[in-house]
């Protein structure tokens, strides 16, 4: 049996029996009622997930990749949230090729909760360990699909004296008129938290940029300022 099978069979079988119908609803009404819920807290679905891993060996990239598409096909967010959580945990195992499959995941059942952690503590680290992969970040700072724009800003949030300055300065001019909150959002938190490497250099941007940007990005940005 596949690595595949045998995990998401063990994940079904500990996240059913730690369902609950009547924490779900809340859940679901959190997110806008986009997607259906178990009613697992963060807690326990992180438990279940702990006993369905145990003993289970490392994933090769395709069976990364066959396990994340596994719980994307799932209906409840657990099974998503889970994905997050495991590519993170073995987020050395893939090669470049893996954007793609980074990708598919951003833009399908797109919501903060998944989008988040992909585009911080996933695809920052492979576009680190590939360089090449920036062309990608250049490709979709641009782009006409607001999650993949999000990512592109948030993709360098934990690189701190690493990061790419002009570049991160960049994406944010390009999308300083978007409308849509998240874009908005994702500037002011990328801003506010390369400001804690250099606060001169954000003070600067924010300063030469202000008519551009928007209220809520100048807001977030300058919050520890």
């Amino acid at each position: 049996m596949s690595l595949s099978t045998v995990l998401l069979g063990r994940l079904t079988n500990d996240f059913e029996a730690g369902r609950d119908d009547a924490r779900a609803p809340a859940m679901e009404a959190y997110m806008r009622d986009r997607f259906p819920f178990l009613g697992l807290s963060a807690t326990a679905r992180r438990s279940a997930a702990r006993a369905a891993l145990t003993g289970l060996p490392k994933p090769t990239e395709a069976e990364l990749a066959e396990i994340v598409r596994g719980c994307w096909a799932r209906d409840e967010r657990e099974y998503q949230q889970f994905a997050c959580d495991y590519l993170v945990a073995h987020r050395t195992v893939p090669g470049a090729g893996f954007l793609d499959v980074a990708e598919e995941l951003i833009t399908t059942k797109s919501w903060w909760d998944t989008v988040d952690p992909l585009a911080t503590r996933f695809v920052g680290g492979l576009v680190r360990r590939h360089p090449a992969l920036v062309t990608r970040m250049d490709e979709w700072s641009g782009s006409g699909e607001l999650w993949l724009i999000r990512t592109a800003i948030l993709h360098q949030l934990h690189y701190g004296a690493s990061t790419d300055t002009a570049r991160l300065f960049d994406y944010c001019t390009r999308q300083a008129a978007h409308q849509d909150f998240f874009v908005r959002k994702a500037i002011g938190w990328a801003l506010r938290h390369y400001a804690r490497t250099d606060p001169e250099a954000v003070r600067a941007y924010l300063a030469s940029h202000a008519a551009a940007l928007s209220p809520l990005s100048k807001r977030e940005a300058s919050k520890h300022l």
